[in-house]
């Protein structure tokens, strides 16, 4: 019985198992394969995701040699070619590497090279009809004049790239099928985005100007937003309505989610308050470092909640000081702006943080308990500079009226 041949049962697994088992394998790991067996022996070069990562451990010139010697040896369809990587410095070989995948129908390219240098996107990247994923961090991005669009690219991500907003805008338009758009780390840009199918946003930067032009599939919008003095100027002569040119293209939105300044963004502009657009879809809305002494941010957010009729989660934090003009103290701003009959029929959950206990932030909760019939949980978070008032907002909001009879105050301390 000693004497008998042992079986190999490695090589002997069925095709569909050995594909199943590289594909789950680091690359350098999949590559390594081949001493397997005979068998296994480049068995390896039909894996469709070719995905580098630090993992690697290889450093500049033996991870260079290493992607140029995978991509040679590959055989059929590459879906996806990722390069994620501190390790690997700016050299002619990614030129090379790209117009490889050009030529192979490549699906989806994420692109993350080192932190200390930018790399200049060559314009054979344009030539990937077959993309439908793109994803690039630290470059240059430069479409060329003869270039009409990824035709089928669904998912598009920049972050610190430099290209102009002309071509961002034409990029855009020129995707018909896009529905993630994800732009991070601009500076001063002004945006208009047409995109019929774009479903999913998201933003961080400076933007002078954000119209969502024609995006009547958006579901879901997440903006950070930083201001410059050049941008803050820029508010400062604008007369057009923001808020009119953010909301006016998406009219099914069902979660927003603003960061920093951007209902003081929402707020510019002479027309707020006309032309009322009903978000029957909108039932999550975020919205962080809220400035309560400013009366145009907190009428952003009053239309916001009252034109969402079906609004079931909200979340808002606070930006505020214990310094109160006599603009904000004037509190018959409430019954001049809500409506009588105003109700949250759907609205379940608050969550308000970093609270102050200054007028209007009080006022905005005794309105919230008194309209909102189902409400489960206000959770009120004071804010950390804010310890000495803090009996006196538990005392104020015990004695504010709640429609809801489930409803309960929870006074959250960290």
């Amino acid at each position: 019985m000693d004497d008998a041949p042992k079986l190999d049962l490695i090589s002997n697994l069925p095709l569909s198992i050995i594909e199943s088992i590289l594909v789950r394998l680091p690359i350098r790991e999949a590559v390594r394969t081949s001493i397997l067996s005979s068998k296994w022996r480049y068995r390896w070069s039909g894996i469709t995701d070719l995905v580098f990562e630090d993992d690697l451990f290889l450093l500049n010139d033996k991870l260079k040699k290493f992607i140029t010697q995978v991509l040679l040896l590959h055989a059929g369809p590459i879906h996806k070619f990722q390069i994620t990587t501190s390790n690997l410095r700016i050299c002619p070989d990614i030129d090379q590497w790209i117009l490889f995948l050009s030529r192979n129908d490549v699906k989806e390219i994420l692109l993350e090279l080192g932190e200390c240098e930018w790399f200049t996107v060559p314009s054979c990247l344009f030539s990937c009809q077959k993309l439908t994923r793109l994803e690039l961090v630290r470059c240059e991005l430069h479409p060329p004049p003869t270039f009409k669009g990824f035709l089928h690219l669904k998912i598009l991500n920049l972050h610190q790239v430099s290209i102009t907003c002309e071509a961002i805008q034409s990029l855009v338009s020129s995707c018909p099928l896009l529905e993630c758009l994800s732009l991070s780390y601009f500076d001063s840009l002004a945006l208009n985005i047409s995109a019929p199918n774009l479903k999913y946003l998201f933003l961080e930067g400076e933007f002078k100007e954000i119209c969502l032009e024609n995006t009547p599939g958006l579901v879901s919008v997440t903006v950070a937003m930083y201001m410059s003095d050049d941008v803050v100027e820029h508010f400062e002569q604008s007369s057009s309505c923001n808020f009119i040119k953010f909301f006016g293209g998406a009219p099914h939105l069902e979660r927003l989610i603003g960061h920093i300044y951007f209902t003081k963004f929402l707020s510019i502009g002479n027309e707020l308050g006309r032309h009322p657009i009903t978000y029957h879809h909108l039932k999550n809305i975020e919205l962080y470092q809220v400035s309560f002494e400013d009366i145009k941010e907190i009428l952003v957010i009053l239309r916001l909640i009252i034109y969402s009729p079906n609004l079931e989660e909200l979340q808002i934090s606070g930006s505020s000081n214990t310094s109160v003009s006599p603009e904000v103290l004037d509190l018959d701003f409430w019954e001049n702006e809500c409506p009588l009959d105003c109700a949250f029929k759907c609205l379940q959950t608050v969550k308000m943080t970093d609270i102050s206990g200054l007028p209007h932030e009080m006022r905005f909760i005794k309105f919230l308990l008194e309209n909102s019939p189902i409400l489960e949980i206000m959770s009120i978070t004071p804010s950390v500079y804010a310890i000495e008032g803090r009996m006196h907002m538990v005392t104020e909001l015990l004695e504010f009226r709640r429609v809801s009879p489930q409803a309960k105050i929870k006074f959250v301390l960290d």
